[in-house]
Parts: structure tokens; C-alpha cells; sequence
């Protein structure tokens, strides 16, 4: 038996064997897994060898033609017609990828009290075994261990002891094999043995930045000695004699440092050195130390710095900025676990998506005999990779940007590992100059020492994994001098920068105007990621100074100065994500756990709800911060990370926090799958909502004038000829825009055509018709829009559908587009509105009722948007009337309604008819803060009084609660609840239209409006979802490997099984395309990547 075979030769303990009375168990042949298919089915697996929080093992056997499982019982013998034998170039072995997949997919569905293992391993029976791990304890990147050149064991080399051990460690003792824990502990101790060295230069007189530079060429030269880029033990023997003679320390490390910046022989080491150049050797110049200080360089030169742990200088970093400094700059350190989680789902997942389709289509061109096509299909990724820009734009010390490189540079081990499958070395020389290199990385931050820690960072990072996944030395220079990490403020820039302005204020602003401060220009990236300044709102001030404070409040006027320091870089990137051609997929960020906090909220409401939104498809709302040093910061944080468009997203909440006091935390979380709310909670996906025909031709906004000379007061209006040329009455009206409602009417009239021509105008008013003349048509006249020059005595957008809808109404419902409160209050139908007012033709108080109920002000919150300088809610007709469901309200409870919604808008009118000073604002200001609990001052108290803001606050109370009894629901509903009613009541609703059943809001009117298809709702829909497919259908990409991506994303945000022809019927031409389609698809099922359960008719892919 191979496997048991295999538990001996590395003298494991041997697996429980395969039964039914043991399939459960924790250490056991075929052990069993299930997991639920997309139509609700289960499906049962079985493991081919499993170990409890060490393990998943899957085997193939490439060897026996027709095979597609190794054979458990009865194996040949382990060592059989193996000896000598390696891994042969086999092209892209699918059945090892497909084994890699099985066994991803078995860890996500092991038991919820069962943690992800590990380590995965796959094994071609007889051949080798591939050593996959992830230590996260998530189970979501398992990548190659320890790296791509020593990942692959050919079973030839278990002769080999320190092979066996290290697959007996898998097996008995497997974080122990865990990088960050061989490291971690040693690299914070070397911290603080050269914060030790740094504290004692800096107290003698030494600047801090020279002590940094000093102390990073020292660790380097560790580092390059360990990596044999220097002769081996060179840089040892150097301190040791100065350890003797202290007096030579300064003149061998001058030597040393100016020969290694040049590439040539070196006395103080004995040998030519390579040429290492870049900025770190640049008219280097060693400090003097004292014995003891050498002596403690020599003692850190003796731990081995082949696999340092970069996080070192961020530590180090740490430790040597003084309070103040670290209050300033609000920096803390990220622990790299934190620091993993956030860039692999920022940065690697959709990264591995991309992979996912390469190989899909390196496997297809396979399949149709075509190797070179394969080869520049996985070629052509490598060189995509090279060309990735990762930006954090507060990047301190590089920890993001190293962990970034890292990631990144794995699964460039991946690819060359698929290259040299395909052609062996052939394929590695054609492509030894594309790799992933550390000026790909960029980063924006203020502090110098930071920025050239950052950059030593990411070259020793490179250097590191550079000889892992590849067999040659670097070429030279070694280090490179680019600056791909800037000196500069990420959120102002301004005329003199860096250079502060003067500490001079003009006419009460901040002294940052006076150099033309404005937002700084980010580079362009694929990805944002960091961890930007924990600093509060309330605090931006006495940190980081007036001046500057209210300069970044001017500059950023759409965030809330409320707002945590940290939201401007989260409302940047989202910007940055939103805007057209934009090259960023994916921005990710660490903050506070304030962020789900009302100020914060709105920053990340606002853009979720724009018309170019943004979703969260990654949240940890609360997570715990380190506690493994003295100095950690004393918070919690949170993670989010954002993609353009509507997406679902995953909530993680954490269950689990373990070990906060050590480098290695162990977090657990239960994650769910849904919309993810600014709040960072899941809830109503209102995306779902339909519009509804029972709420058809009923909502629109007022009309758009272009042109002011249409406004006029009342007493031009009777110059103009009211009250004495018949019929102008009609056309003279009372006019109301959203301030007129929010704030005090103006009393203003406006002038409106509609329905004559222009001789009409003229011959029947021509006061009027000269006053347009005079006022109207110049500014028309130069109008691009023909339309607008053509009719210039008629408003731009005279709102054709709303006026029948208004006919024959003596009041009609009215809200403003953009404002803080959303009221809504009855109109005199004599009254036009404006654009920026909502219009909606219904004059029953029951509707007006509803809609001022907190139901429907929730959902139009969640709905609509926000907009302005104020970031102030949008009401949007499409997205807040149309699919809202009104209650299937009962006679009584109508009238119950009706009467308190005519009671609140008498009062409303009465107390601003009574106090001119007074507004809707100023009264709904109070009843916020009423609500809040916040205490009154006395001229909010007068505010109070003289509004009777308490009736106004029981009336809206009343009313909530009468509309909760019209839904049939409770009134003590939280608003989550409110919106996942509401949406399920709606799904309802457009199901009973597509049946016939129309609940009209106003049906003598809508029924008459939508003609004969009025009864035939699946008509409507039909032809409306007809358009809608039409133009939602995308193009057919012409690469193959971006057509098998188009497919992957598909098959991943499907709820369920597609077949081929689904497939293809979302693109144009499905019917062209769809053998496209099935050969991507086969590429997909052979790798493992997308699976089928009726034979091939459709696919799914297995959701995590």
C-alpha cells in the first residue's frame, strides 16, 4: 500500500484504514467530506489521506494509462522503478493541478470545528509529491512550500534524511515549518539589539537619519553575506577584528561599503564583489562604535539572515520614533499576518483569477496541439505580472508593499514552474528577463527614514525570493535607484511642498492658501493597499496642526471634518475606483473599527450608493490589534476592500482571538455572503428590487428651465400682463425649487409655454413674448443643443410625462432631489416645480403618510445616494419610487394614516406660516438631535419651542407605527429587518405583476396612461427585460485567455449551475462563440477549476 508504505518511510505513525465505521475520523484513509452542490443536493467526497490540523493529501496516478485516482489498496512498492528516476517535462499536468484543486476544495469543506490544515499535499503515485501551505488558518492561498525550485519532491530523493524529516514534520509537527514562526521571535529580538545600537548613536549626538542608513547597510550586508552574494562568513570575520580593535570598524566598513556600491575588490573581505550600487551604498560612510556596540552588530550577524523577516525594520522603525513622532504620524506597526490578509484578498485573489485563465487556455491550445501557443499563453501572464503596480499611498516602513512583492513573486514561482513544465529550460531562458521587481511597488509617505527603510525592504524582499524561484544570481547592479516610493503628503500638496508655508493666517484662513494648496496626484495603480494613519476626527486638529487641518477640510469639502483621518484615503481610492478607464481593480485598507461610526459611514455610504458605485466584497468590521510588543497601539481595526461596480461581498466576523501577545495570533472567523451595507453589516441587497408597474408614469422630477429670465416676482409678473390678458394665468405660475421647500420661499413665478409656438406666444402675450426675448433667447442662441436654440421660449426639459400625470389634481406629493431631511409634503397643484424638486402624482394622504414613515425614508436612504458638498441623501426616482412596495393597506388603517399624515403637514405649514424664521430644516435639525439624545442650547431650545418640534416627532412616531401595522410587521422592526421586508416584498410584488395582479397606487389614471398592455404586466416585463439583455450583453473578448476569464467571473458570481449555452447567451454572438465557450469550459473541468455534476451539461464552481 503506497501511502502506508509512504508513513514508514518517514516514520509517521500509520493512518486509521479505510471503513464505514471510520470515515469520520481524524487520522484515516478515505476520510469523508460533504458539501452542498449548487441545486441543494449534497455531495459526498473522500480524502485520500487526512490528518487533523496537519494535512489534506490527494493522489493521482499519471503512469497507469486510463487512470484518473491512485488505487489506495494493493500500490505497487514505494521504491519501484523510481530509483534515479525525476519528474519528466510533462507539459501542463492536469491531473495534478485537478489533484491540487480536489484538495483545496476538500479543505473548505471539512467540518466548522475542524481548521484548515496547513499543509496540502499531491501526489503522482510512484512519481512525486507537491508540498502546498498556508499558516493563515483560512485556507485560502495555499501556496508552494517552501518555494517553487523545492516544492516538487520526486520520490527518488527519499533517500535523502533531511527529506524524510521534512515530511515527517508535516505530518507529527507542521507549524513548526511555519517561516514566520522559525523567524519571527529572533527578528523582534534583533530589533531590539540594534534599537539598542540606534538610541546609543542618536544619544551621542547622531542624527537619526544617519544612525538609519547606518544600521540598514549593517543589516544588509547581514543579509548579502547569508545569501552568498559576498563570501560566506566575510562580513563576520570584519567585526570580529573590529570587535579586537574598534578603532578599524570605521575605515573596513568605508572600504567594504565603497567597493560594494561599485563592484570591485574589496580588501576588507578578500574578493571582487558584485556591483550593488542603488542608493544604500552611495557615499556611504560607517559611524564609530564603541566594543560593546560592534560586539552587538557581530552577535546580530550570527543569526541567519537568508530567510529575515523584513517586518524588522518596521519594528525597529517602531521602536525608534519618540511619542510625539508616533502621535504625529498616528504609525504603527502591522503584524504580517494582518498585513497578509488584506493583500491577498486586495491583490492575489483576482490575480489568481487572471492565472486561472491562463492556464485554462494554456491547457485548451494543448488539447488542439499547439505547445507554442501554450507557452505564450503562461508567458504572456508572466509578463502581465511584471507589469502590476501595487501602491499604498501611507506606506511607512514597506510592510504592505513588502508582503505585496512577496505574494507576488510566489506566484511567479507558479508560473515558471508551469513554463519549465511545458519546455523545460528553454522556456526559463526565453523568459529570464521578465520578473516581478520591487519598482513595480509604490508608495507615498512623509517620513524619510520610513521611505529608505521602504525601499531596502522591497530589495531584500526581491533579492530573497529572486534566488528562491530562480537558478541564477541577480544581474547587476544588484540594487536599483529608482524612486518608486516619494517624498509627499498623500492627501495636500501645494505650491512650495514640501516646504511648509508660513505660519501666517490671511483673512481668517489657514496659511496653506497662500501656496495653492489642492488634493496630491496619486500614481496610477492595479491595486491600493495599506494601512494609513490611525488618527480620529476629533483629533486631526491638535495633531497635525490648524493650518493644516482646515486646509484638508476645504480640499476634501464633500468628507464630514468629523470624519477619522484615515476615511480621506478610503473616499480617495474610491474615487480614484469610480472614475472612467480607471486602471485600479481593487483598493484595501486597515482602519479603526470606528469606520462603521455615523461619520465614517457616510464617506463609505456615499460612494456605495453613487451612480458609479463601489461594493465591499471583503469586511472584518472588528478584529483585535497585536498585543506582541509593549509599545502595540491600543486598538481594534478593521479591514475592508473594495471593487467598482455592485457586488456581493464576504462579512467575516471574528469568533476566535488567540495568542494577541505573540507574532503568531491565531483569528477565527464565521463568515456570511451577501451585500455588503456601509455599515459593514449584511443585509437587504435593494439591488435585487424591481421597479414596479403598480408605481408606473407617477414620479418625476420638476422642469428644467435653462434659463433664468423664466423666473420672474409677482409684481413683474403683473407687468408682464396677469390678471389682465385672458388665459396668461395658465401660463404664469407659482414656482418652488428645493431651497424654496428646505429653507423660505422666494415667492418667485416662472413663465411657462408649454403647448404654444412661438407666434401664439407673440400674438397672444407679447409682453411676455419680448420679455423671453430679452431674457431667454441670448443665452439659448449660443446653446450647443439645437433643440434648446430651436425652442427657446420653452423650458429646456419641460417634463412632457409629468404634466398629464398632474392633470386634474388640486395637490400632489413633493420632495427635494438632494437634502439632509427626507420630507416629503403636500404641493398646491397651481405650484410648478423644479428640477431639483421630486414630483409625485398622488393626492391622497394616506401615500403621503407612507412615504413619510421611516419604511420608506430607510429605504430611499439605503437606495438613493448621496450628493453635494453637504453629502447630503439623493432621492432617485428609479432607484427610491419605482420598486418600492406600498402596504396592502385595510380601509381603517388607511384612514388612520391619512389623518395623521394631514395633521403633520397642517402643522409644518402652520408653525412656518406663524415664525418666518423658522424652516423645514431648522425644525427636522431639532428632531435629529431630539432623537440623538443630544442636549439643547438655548437657541436650539427656542427652535424647539416655537416649531413644536415634539408633536412633530409624535406624529412621525404615530405614523411609523401605523404604517408598521399596514405591513403587518413589527414596529419595533431594526432597520435591516425594515430592508430585507421590503425587498422580499417587492421580489413578491413583481412575482403578482408578472401573474396580472397590479396593486395601482392610482389606477384611474395608470390604467388609462400604459394603454392595452396595462393587464399584461409579462408583456411589460418581457419587453423591457428584453432591452435590458440586450444592452447588458457584453462583447466576446478576443484573447483567449481574457475569454476564459469573462467565463471564470461568470461561473463565480452565478448562484447556481450554467450551461454552455447560458454561457454563451451573455455575451454577443452567443450562438457564434458557443464552441468557444464548451472548449473553455472542458479547460476548466480538467484543472479542477469549475465542476459539473450531470455530465458535462452544466458547471459551477465550488464557492469557498
Amino acid at each position: 500500500m503506497f501511502l502506508r508504505e509512504l508513513c514508514e518511510v518517514i516514520d509517521a505513525p500509520i493512518p486509521d484504514p479505510a471503513s464505514a465505521s471510520r470515515q469520520f475520523n481524524d487520522y484515516v484513509f478515505e476520510r469523508v467530506v460533504e458539501r452542498q452542490r449548487p441545486d441543494g443536493t449534497t455531495e459526498r467526497g473522500r480524502i485520500d489521506l487526512y490528518k487533523r490540523d496537519c494535512f489534506i493529501l490527494e493522489a493521482k496516478q499519471s503512469r497507469q494509462k486510463g487512470a484518473k485516482k491512485a488505487v489506495i489498496d494493493g500500490q505497487a512498492d514505494l521504491f519501484a522503478d523510481v530509483k534515479g528516476q525525476s519528474l519528466q517535462n510533462s507539459a501542463i499536468d492536469h491531473l495534478m493541478i485537478n489533484a491540487r484543486r480536489q484538495a483545496e476544495g476538500y479543505a473548505q469543506a471539512l467540518p466548522k470545528d475542524h481548521h484548515y490544515p496547513p499543509f496540502l499535499l499531491t501526489c503522482d503515485v510512484g512519481r512525486t509529491i507537491e508540498v502546498y501551505a498556508d499558516f493563515s488558518g483560512h485556507g485560502r492561498h495555499y501556496t508552494q512550500f517552501p518555494d517553487a525550485r523545492n516544492f516538487r519532491i520526486d520520490l527518488a530523493r527519499l533517500v535523502d534524511p533531511d527529506v524524510r524529516k521534512h515530511l515527517r514534520s508535516i505530518w507529527v509537527e507542521p507549524l513548526s515549518l511555519d517561516p514566520a514562526v522559525q523567524t519571527a521571535k529572533v527578528t523582534r529580538e534583533i530589533a531590539g539589539t540594534l534599537a539598542e545600537v540606534s538610541k546609543a548613536l542618536e544619544a551621542r549626538g547622531f542624527a537619526q537619519t544617519d544612525v538609519a542608513v547606518f544600521l540598514m547597510r549593517c543589516l544588509f550586508t547581514m543579509f548579502v553575506e547569508d545569501v552568498q552574494l559576498i563570501r560566506k562568513d566575510s562580513f563576520k570575520e570584519l567585526l570580529s577584528r573590529c570587535v579586537a580593535d574598534p578603532e578599524r570598524f570605521p575605515h573596513e566598513m568605508d572600504d567594504l561599503w565603497r567597493h560594494m556600491d561599485v563592484g570591485d575588490y574589496s580588501p576588507a573581505v578578500g574578493e571582487k564583489l558584485l556591483r550593488f550600487n542603488g542608493k544604500l551604498f552611495k557615499k556611504a560612510k560607517a559611524l564609530p562604535l564603541f566594543k560593546e556596540e560592534i560586539a552587538l552588530l557581530r552577535q546580530a550577524a550570527s543569526a541567519d539572515w537568508k530567510d529575515l523577516e523584513p517586518a524588522i525594520f518596521g519594528s525597529l522603525f517602531e521602536q525608534a520614533l519618540n511619542v510625539e513622532e508616533r502621535k504625529q504620524l498616528g504609525a504603527h506597526y502591522t503584524p504580517r499576518a494582518y498585513v497578509e490578509r488584506l493583500v491577498n484578498a486586495t491583490i492575489i485573489d483576482p490575480l489568481m483569477q487572471d492565472w486561472l485563465a491562463s492556464q485554462a487556455s494554456a491547457e485548451r491550445a494543448l488539447r488542439s496541439g499547439s505547445k507554442s501557443l501554450a507557452i505564450r499563453e503562461v508567458g504572456d501572464f508572466l509578463t502581465s505580472l511584471s507589469k502590476v503596480r501595487v501602491l499604498d499611498p501611507a506606506c511607512g516602513t514597506g510592510n504592505f508593499l513588502y508582503v505585496a512583492l512577496r505574494l507576488l513573486k510566489q506566484l511567479e514561482g507558479e508560473v515558471l514552474k508551469q513554463l519549465h513544465d511545458l519546455d523545460g529550460e528553454d522556456a526559463l531562458r526565453r523568459y529570464a528577463g521578465i520578473s516581478v521587481k520591487p519598482d513595480q511597488f509604490l508608495g507615498m509617505e512623509v517620513n524619510k527614514r520610513a521611505i529608505e527603510i521602504a525601499e531596502l525592504v522591497l530589495w531584500i524582499g526581491y533579492l530573497q525570493w529572486h534566488l528562491r524561484t530562480r537558478p541564477d544570481r541577480p544581474a547587476e547592479p544588484v540594487l536599483g535607484d529608482s524612486d518608486h516610493i516619494v517624498d509627499q503628503n498623500a492627501l495636500l500638496t501645494w505650491d512650495s511642498y514640501p516646504k511648509a508655508p508660513p505660519p501666517t493666517r490671511r483673512k481668517g484662513k489657514s496659511a496653506y492658501f497662500t501656496v495653492s494648496v489642492r488634493k496630491s496626484e496619486w500614481p496610477n495603480a492595479d491595486f491600493i493597499v495599506g494601512n494609513p494613519p490611525f488618527i480620529g476626527g476629533k483629533d486631526v486638529r491638535e495633531r497635525l496642526g490648524v493650518d493644516y487641518a482646515e486646509a484638508l477640510w476645504s480640499v476634501h469639502s464633500h468628507v464630514n471634518p468629523s470624519a477619522d483621518y484615515v476615511m480621506y484615503w478610503w473616499d480617495r481610492a474610491a474615487d480614484i475606483l469610480s472614475q472612467k478607464s480607471t486602471r485600479l481593480r481593487r483598493f484595501g485598507f486597515v482602519t479603526t473599527n470606528s469606520i462603521t461610526q455615523v461619520f465614517q459611514r457616510r464617506v463609505v455610504e456615499q460612494r456605495l450608493s453613487a451612480d458609479k458605485p463601489v461594493s465591499i466584497i471583503l469586511a472584518i468590521p472588528d478584529h483585535p490589534w497585536t498585543r506582541a510588543s509593549k509599545d502595540a497601539a491600543a486598538v481594534r481595526i478593521a479591514m475592508t476592500v473594495v471593487e467598482a461596480g455592485s457586488h456581493q461581498g464576504v462579512l467575516r466576523e471574528v469568533v476566535r482571538e488567540e495568542h494577541l501577545e505573540t507574532d503568531d495570533p491565531l483569528i477565527g472567523y464565521i463568515e456570511r455572503k451577501g451585500t455588503i451595507n456601509a455599515d459593514l453589516t449584511i443585509g437587504a441587497d435593494l439591488t435585487r428590487a424591481k421597479s414596479l408597474v403598480a408605481n408606473d408614469v407617477l414620479c418625476s422630477p420638476g422642469v428644467k428651465l435653462h434659463g433664468d429670465g423664466f423666473i420672474v416676482s409677482k409684481d413683474a409678473a403683473k407687468r408682464l400682463g396677469l390678471g389682465r390678458r385672458a388665459h396668461l394665468g395658465k401660463h404664469i405660475r407659482e414656482y418652488r425649487n428645493g431651497r424654496d421647500l428646505t429653507t423660505r420661499s422666494r415667492n418667485v413665478m416662472v413663465i411657462d409655454m408649454f403647448g404654444l409656438g412661438a407666434k401664439e406666444v407673440r400674438v397672444q402675450f407679447p409682453e411676455v413674448y419680448q420679455h423671453l426675448l430679452d431674457a431667454v433667447k441670448p443665452a439659448r442662441d449660443r446653446n450647443n443643443r439645437a433643440t434648446y436654440r430651436d425652442n427657446w421660449w420653452i423650458f429646456g426639459e419641460p417634463r412632457r410625462e409629468l404634466r398629464p400625470a398632474l392633470n386634474g389634481l388640486k395637490r400632489y406629493i413633493a420632495t427635494v432631489e438632494t437634502a439632509k431631511h427626507r420630507v416629503f409634503q403636500f404641493l398646491d397643484s397651481s405650484i410648478l416645480p423644479d428640477n431639483m424638486v421630486i414630483a409625485i402624482a398622488l393626492d391622497d394622504a394616506y401615500q403621503l403618510g407612507v412615504l413619510s414613515s421611516r419604511f420608506h425614508t430607510m429605504w430611499a436612504l439605503r437606495a438613493g445616494g448621496w450628493l453635494g458638498v453637504g453629502n447630503d441623501p439623493r432621492y432617485s426616482k428609479s432607484r427610491c419610487f419605482d420598486p418600492f412596495p406600498f402596504p396592502d393597506a385595510k380601509a381603517k388603517q388607511k384612514k388612520q394614516i391619512s389623518a395623521l399624515a394631514e395633521e403633520l403637514d397642517c402643522l409644518r405649514k402652520d408653525v412656518l406660516a406663524k415664525h418666518e424664521d423658522l424652516s423645514l430644516t431648522a425644525l427636522y435639525n431639532i428632531l435629529e438631535e431630539l432623537r440623538a439624545g443630544s442636549p439643547l442650547g438655548p437657541k436650539t431650545q427656542d427652535v424647539k419651542e416655537r416649531g413644536r418640534v415634539l408633536i412633530l416627532r409624535d406624529l412621525h412616531d404615530q405614523i411609523d407605527v401605523a404604517v408598521a401595522d399596514a405591513y403587518g410587521w413589527s414596529p419595533e422592526l431594526d432597520e435591516q429587518a425594515i430592508l430585507v421586508n421590503l425587498v422580499e416584498l417587492n421580489l413578491k410584488r413583481s412575482g403578482e405583476e408578472r401573474r396580472g395582479l397590479i396593486r395601482w397606487l392610482r389606477p384611474e389614471y395608470q390604467i388609462d396612461r400604459l394603454g392595452p398592455l396595462a393587464h399584461r404586466v409579462d408583456k411589460v416585463q418581457d419587453m423591457t427585460a428584453a432591452a435590458l439583455s440586450s444592452r447588458g450583453k457584453r462583447e466576446f473578448p478576443p484573447t483567449p485567455r481574457d475569454q476564459a476569464g469573462q467565463i471564470l467571473q461568470l461561473l463565480r458570481r452565478s448562484p447556481g449551475p450554467l450551461t454552455p449555452e447560458q454561457v454563451a447567451a451573455a455575451f454577443k454572438d452567443g450562438d457564434r462563440i458557443l464552441m468557444d465557450v464548451k472548449d473553455i469550459l472542458q479547460s476548466f473541468n480538467r484543472l479542477g477549476d469549475a465542476s459539473t455534476f450531470d455530465d458535462g451539461r452544466s458547471f459551477f464552481v465550488q464557492s469557498a
